[in-house]
Protein backbone atom coordinates (compact mmCIF):
# COMPACT_ATOMS: atom_id res chain seq x y z
CA UNK A 1 0.00 0.00 0.00
CA UNK A 2 1.35 3.28 -1.32
CA UNK A 3 1.65 6.24 1.60
CA UNK A 4 -0.36 9.43 1.34
CA UNK A 5 3.06 10.85 0.19
CA UNK A 6 3.58 8.33 -2.90
CA UNK A 7 0.04 8.78 -3.89
CA UNK A 8 0.01 12.89 -3.56
CA UNK A 9 3.00 12.60 -6.01
CA UNK A 10 1.17 10.00 -8.09
CA UNK A 11 -2.14 12.40 -7.71
CA UNK A 12 0.43 15.49 -9.39
CA UNK A 13 1.50 13.03 -12.31
CA UNK A 14 -1.74 11.74 -13.00
CA UNK A 15 -3.30 15.89 -13.33
CA UNK A 16 -0.50 16.19 -15.23
CA UNK A 17 -1.38 13.43 -17.58
CA UNK A 18 -4.80 14.60 -17.87
CA UNK A 19 -3.98 17.58 -19.33
CA UNK A 20 -1.01 16.97 -21.24
CA UNK A 21 -2.94 14.34 -23.56
CA UNK A 22 -5.50 16.62 -24.81
CA UNK A 23 -4.06 17.94 -27.28
CA UNK A 24 -0.21 17.88 -28.90
CA UNK A 25 2.54 15.94 -27.22
CA UNK A 26 1.35 13.60 -24.88
CA UNK A 27 4.34 14.77 -22.48
CA UNK A 28 4.42 18.42 -22.25
CA UNK A 29 1.23 20.91 -21.50
CA UNK A 30 0.91 23.39 -24.01
CA UNK A 31 -0.60 27.06 -23.21
CA UNK A 32 -4.17 25.62 -23.98
CA UNK A 33 -3.55 22.93 -21.68
CA UNK A 34 -1.52 24.48 -19.06
CA UNK A 35 -4.24 27.58 -18.61
CA UNK A 36 -6.70 24.65 -18.51
CA UNK A 37 -5.36 22.46 -15.70
CA UNK A 38 -4.41 26.08 -13.98
CA UNK A 39 -8.04 27.15 -13.87
CA UNK A 40 -9.04 23.80 -12.22
CA UNK A 41 -6.69 22.38 -10.86
CA UNK A 42 -5.00 25.67 -8.73
CA UNK A 43 -8.50 27.29 -8.08
CA UNK A 44 -7.35 27.97 -4.22
CA UNK A 45 -3.47 28.55 -4.82
CA UNK A 46 -3.74 30.96 -8.08
CA UNK A 47 -6.94 32.69 -7.04
CA UNK A 48 -5.79 35.97 -8.50
CA UNK A 49 -4.09 34.28 -11.65
CA UNK A 50 -7.07 31.96 -12.25
CA UNK A 51 -9.13 34.98 -13.24
CA UNK A 52 -6.31 36.99 -15.36
CA UNK A 53 -4.74 34.93 -18.75
CA UNK A 54 -1.92 37.19 -18.89
CA UNK A 55 -0.78 36.34 -15.36
CA UNK A 56 -0.70 32.83 -16.46
CA UNK A 57 0.78 33.00 -19.90
CA UNK A 58 3.53 34.92 -17.26
CA UNK A 59 3.68 32.09 -14.77
CA UNK A 60 4.05 29.74 -18.14
CA UNK A 61 6.91 31.50 -19.85
CA UNK A 62 8.59 31.76 -16.75
CA UNK A 63 8.39 28.05 -16.31
CA UNK A 64 9.15 27.34 -19.72
CA UNK A 65 13.24 27.33 -19.24
CA UNK A 66 14.06 26.10 -22.96
CA UNK A 67 11.60 28.07 -24.61
CA UNK A 68 9.72 25.73 -26.58
CA UNK A 69 6.19 27.21 -25.04
CA UNK A 70 5.50 23.73 -24.13
CA UNK A 71 5.93 22.87 -20.36
CA UNK A 72 7.56 19.40 -19.63
CA UNK A 73 7.13 17.46 -16.57
CA UNK A 74 10.14 18.62 -15.24
CA UNK A 75 9.56 22.29 -16.09
CA UNK A 76 5.76 21.87 -14.60
CA UNK A 77 7.73 20.47 -11.45
CA UNK A 78 9.14 23.65 -10.72
CA UNK A 79 5.96 25.31 -9.99
CA UNK A 80 4.54 22.48 -7.91
CA UNK A 81 7.72 23.19 -5.74
CA UNK A 82 7.01 26.83 -5.72
CA UNK A 83 3.63 26.23 -4.68
CA UNK A 84 4.35 23.83 -2.11
CA UNK A 85 6.80 26.33 -0.69
CA UNK A 86 4.35 29.40 -0.63
CA UNK A 87 1.55 27.40 1.07
CA UNK A 88 4.08 25.93 3.33
CA UNK A 89 4.42 29.88 4.16
CA UNK A 90 1.15 30.80 4.19
CA UNK A 91 0.93 27.98 7.40
CA UNK A 92 3.10 29.47 9.29
CA UNK A 93 1.89 32.83 9.01
CA UNK A 94 0.52 33.14 13.31
CA UNK A 95 1.93 30.10 14.04
CA UNK A 96 5.82 29.36 15.17
CA UNK A 97 8.04 27.61 13.99
CA UNK A 98 10.45 25.21 16.28
CA UNK A 99 9.94 22.40 18.01
CA UNK A 100 6.31 21.11 18.66
CA UNK A 101 5.46 23.82 15.82
CA UNK A 102 1.95 24.03 14.50
CA UNK A 103 0.60 24.47 11.18
CA UNK A 104 -2.50 26.83 10.18
CA UNK A 105 -4.21 26.36 6.59
CA UNK A 106 -2.22 27.01 3.19
CA UNK A 107 -3.59 27.90 0.32
CA UNK A 108 -6.21 25.28 -0.15
CA UNK A 109 -9.72 25.69 1.08
CA UNK A 110 -9.63 26.39 4.97
CA UNK A 111 -11.23 23.96 7.40
CA UNK A 112 -13.06 21.49 4.42
CA UNK A 113 -10.21 18.87 5.27
CA UNK A 114 -10.43 18.32 1.15
CA UNK A 115 -6.88 17.34 1.25
CA UNK A 116 -7.13 14.08 3.61
CA UNK A 117 -5.93 10.80 2.29
CA UNK A 118 -6.90 9.78 -1.04
CA UNK A 119 -6.44 6.80 -2.90
CA UNK A 120 -4.34 6.93 -6.18
CA UNK A 121 -5.57 5.42 -9.51
CA UNK A 122 -2.97 4.67 -12.17
CA UNK A 123 -3.90 5.81 -15.94
CA UNK A 124 -3.63 5.72 -19.45
CA UNK A 125 -4.80 7.66 -22.38
CA UNK A 126 -5.10 6.58 -25.72
CA UNK A 127 -2.36 4.01 -25.51
CA UNK A 128 0.17 6.33 -23.88
CA UNK A 129 0.29 4.37 -20.11
CA UNK A 130 2.01 5.95 -17.21
CA UNK A 131 4.31 4.10 -15.11
CA UNK A 132 7.36 5.06 -17.41
CA UNK A 133 10.85 6.62 -16.49
CA UNK A 134 12.99 9.19 -17.96
CA UNK A 135 16.35 9.50 -17.93
CA UNK A 136 17.69 12.95 -17.84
Amino acid sequence: MSSLMECSIETIINIFHQYSTRLGHPDRLNQKEFKQMVKKELPNFLKKEKRNSALIDDIMEDLDTNGDKELSFEEFSILVGRLTEASHEEMHKGHPKGKGHSHGPGFGEEGRGSCQSQGGHGHSHDGHGHGHSHSH
